[in-house]
Parts: structure tokens; sequence; C-alpha cells
């Protein structure tokens, strides 16, 4: 998405006021609040884009590796899961709210492409920044005055720099969650998947990848089975987890490890959330020690 984007002049006295404040109210209500809009739009965001990616059968890691038909599909996949996520019928443009027709557009890029039959009408814009991890969420009525005078081949107009001015945002370069391997080193994104085994792999990821959030997703991308949970659990002293601790490396859950993070002073951990750490001193072994880790962690003098 484009930096610099003027602040909005939606206020009282705009002609589109009263219909995109009252759009918002509506979009709020259905999200269940604007915390929860601001949670829930995010992580659908990242879901679409990752579920599009498919790392796991692909070894792809990033939206740059999709073929082009891959892109156009995810603004359709975001579409879908934002009527879902909004419990919002379907209409004559994509969907109907508080009895108006409203055209639901995504884009990856800088700016949205707005077609004939939406001018006029109003629209949800929805845009994802991978490089910033940034996500946007905003409402316009599609005035032709507020579009580009010239057209694409399907007679599609974007937003003007003056046309951006118009947009009742409600999210606006907030933070959206990251491609996990976006700042990863791409030689160690290599290391990780030479592994030959799901062992070998999930083993490698906690080893080169340390105080950092890894997701449950990010395991299963990486672990490339089925039963990829299996990899983190001790599996009679050959599972990921065995071999970590053999090097005196934490493997810790967000859900039975949460207060050993805390002690430890690593980053909070969701539910589904893992992280690994490498214990330095005798005090965080002490530490370990006392909690109730795994019986399998070696005991340093």
């Amino acid at each position: 998405m484009k930096q610099n984007i003027p602040d909005s002049q939606v206020a009282p006295g705009h002609p589109d006021f009263d219909l995109l404040t009252a759009l918002a109210g509506e979009i709020t209500s259905r999200a269940g609040g604007a915390l929860a809009l601001e949670h829930d739009v995010p992580a659908m965001l990242r879901q679409c884009i990752d579920d599009v990616i498919m790392t796991p059968k692909t070894g792809r890691i990033s939206y740059d590796e999709l073929e082009k038909t891959e892109k156009t599909y995810i603004g359709t996949r975001v579409e879908i899961e934002l009527l879902a996520l909004l419990n919002l019928p379907r209409g004559r443009l994509d969907t109907v709210i508080l009895g108006h027709d409203v055209d639901i557009k995504n884009t990856m890029g800088s700016n949205w492409m707005i077609p004939v039959e939406a001018y006029d009408a109003p629209c949800v814009l929805v845009a994802t920044d991978e490089k910033r991890s940034q996500c946007y969420l905003g409402l316009i009525v599609a005035r032709p005055d507020y579009l580009t005078a010239g057209e694409n081949r399907d007679g599609k107009r974007s937003i003007s720099a003056e046309g951006f001015k118009n947009i009742l945002w409600l999210l606006k370069a907030h933070p959206c969650p990251a491609n996990f391997w976006h700042h990863i080193d791409p030689a160690v994104v290599k290391q990780i998947f030479a592994g030959e085994t799901g062992n070998e792999r999930v083993a490698a990821l906690f080893r080169l990848v340390q105080r950092k959030v890894i997701s449950r997703e990010v395991v299963e991308a990486v672990a490339r089975q089925k039963d990829f949970m299996r990899r983190l659990r001790s599996d009679h002293g050959s599972g990921a987890r065995d071999e970590l601790a053999k090097e005196h490396i934490l493997l810790l859950s967000g859900h039975t490890h949460r207060q050993l993070i805390a002690m430890l002073g690593l980053p909070a951990c969701g539910r589904s959330d893992f992280i690994s750490c490498h214990v330095e001193d005798a005090q965080q072994n002490r530490v370990v020690c006392q909690s109730n880790y795994a019986p399998q962690w070696p005991v340093r003098p």
C-alpha cells in the first residue's frame, strides 16, 4: 500500500458521511466490536494469504512466489472470508449492508480497481501490505469524481490521489501478522527445509530460530506431515524435543509452559504457539530443573 495516505475528509458535512458511518457502525457491530475487528480481520487476511501459498504442500514461503491466477484468487478468498466473518449475505454486487448493495475490493498492491457496475455504490476496501506487515479496511462511495481518468482493459478505474481523502478508515496501517518467513535469512530457511524427515526439519526450525514465537501453522509447514504435532512431543528419546534437549535447547509450548516462558524472559506465546531458547547459564538451568519441563532434560552441574 502507498505510504503517504492523506487524512480522511469524511466528517460531518461530507456528502458520504452519513452513509459511510452507518455502514462502518454495522460492520463493527457484526464483527463483535472494534477490538474484535482489529484482531479478526488481520488474522483472517494472514490465513487467506498463507492458505494460497500452501507451504506444507508446495515448499513456497512468500506471496511473490505465487502464480498470477493464485494472486487473483486471494481477492476472492478474502471476499468469501469477510462475508463469513461478518455474517453478511450475497448481493447484486458482493453483499448487502443496511439495504445497500456493496462491492468488496481487495488488493496486495497500492490501489483498488473499481468496476463500472460499482460506480456510485459503497465499496469495502481491503488491503494487505506484506512488506510492512500492515493491513487496511476502509469504506468509500465509488463516485467517478474520486477515480482516475484512465481505465484498464476491463474498464476498471483506480482511486485517485485526491479520491483517497474520501475513504473512511476502520483500519489504517494496522499491524497484521507477518509472513513468518519474511524476516528469516534465506540461508536459514534453506537449511531448515533441507532436512529429510519431519523430525529433522522441526528440530532445525527450533534450533536455528530461537526466542521467536512460532505458530502451529509454521510447524505444520515445516513438518509436512499429517501428525505434525508428534514432532513436538517427547517420542521415546527420538522426537525433536528430545534431540534439542541434548543440546540444552528448550522447546516450549504456550499452552503447557506459559509460566516457564515468563520466568525465562521469553516473548509471550498464545496457547497454540511455541518458542525455543538455549539455556546459557546455571541460573536458567536451575529454573528449568525446578519446573515440570521434561524428565529428559540433562542436568548441568
